[in-house]
């Protein structure tokens, strides 16, 4: 590639400034992919407890569902549930973490009191009623889960992004650069060691050109006049 490049100054003075740039550039985006992997890990960890809520939310509320339909019947723990007038409402936001913008979900009306859930007190029972606790609980840890597991993927396809961006400025577009730079300094000094040798050789000849008019000159002035004679 370097030998496509026309050696001027110019030229690399163009190559310099864009050799700077690539540096600058190269180091904020070091600094993004190292913040954004440590907001990443933060976040990870805080995926892994989501996960681990998650599962056992889960399995409390198989666990309860179970026994409210044992006891009281796959009827009326349908009944319950098709009573409930308010469903869940969710809204989502965004924020912004190092530059990535990953969905901040708001829930309201998943928590709910005895009342509020349609059945009545007396069309209930206490297993219907642990049933309904525990499936709004996990209602709430699907949520959390659902922002948290969004947020990781969006910043590590981000990550990744950077990561690419890093290694193509390291290891593909400054030796380039570099290997363009030292191409032009190395044909400048070149042009620069042709140009003294060749004002060398003009000197060199035009002192011998002025020592030859002037030993010329000094034999014209020491030869004897000549006399003619009458």
């Amino acid at each position: 590639m370097a030998k496509d490049v026309k050696p001027t100054r110019k030229n690399l003075m163009a190559i310099e400034d864009r050799i700077e740039l690539s540096e600058r550039g190269h180091d904020t985006l070091e600094q993004k992919r190292d913040g954004l992997i440590m907001e990443f890990m933060d976040v990870l960890d805080q995926a892994q407890d989501v996960r681990s809520d998650l599962s056992a939310d889960y399995e409390r509320a198989q666990r309860t569902i179970d026994m409210a339909r044992a006891m009281e019947g796959d009827v009326a723990v349908r009944g319950a549930a098709a009573a409930l007038k308010e469903h869940p409402e969710i809204t989502t936001r965004s924020k912004n973490i190092m530059g990535v913008v990953v969905p901040q979900i708001e829930s309201s009306k998943v928590k709910k009191s005895l009342d509020e859930r349609g059945y009545g007190l007396l069309g209930s029972s206490a297993r219907i009623d642990e049933a309904a606790d525990a499936y709004e609980e996990l209602l709430e840890t699907i949520i959390l889960a659902a922002e948290v597991e969004t947020a990781m993927k969006k910043m590590l396809e981000e990550i990744e992004t950077t990561k690419r961006r890093v290694n193509a400025l390291e290891f593909t577009l400054l030796p380039q650069l570099y290997e363009n730079q030292e191409y032009i300094e190395q044909k400048l000094e070149e042009q620069e060691r042709e140009e003294i040798f060749r004002l060398k050789k003009i000197k060199a000849k035009k002192e011998a050109e002025e020592a030859k008019e002037e030993a010329e000159s000094q034999a014209d002035s020491d030869s004897p006049e000549t006399v003619s004679a009458d």
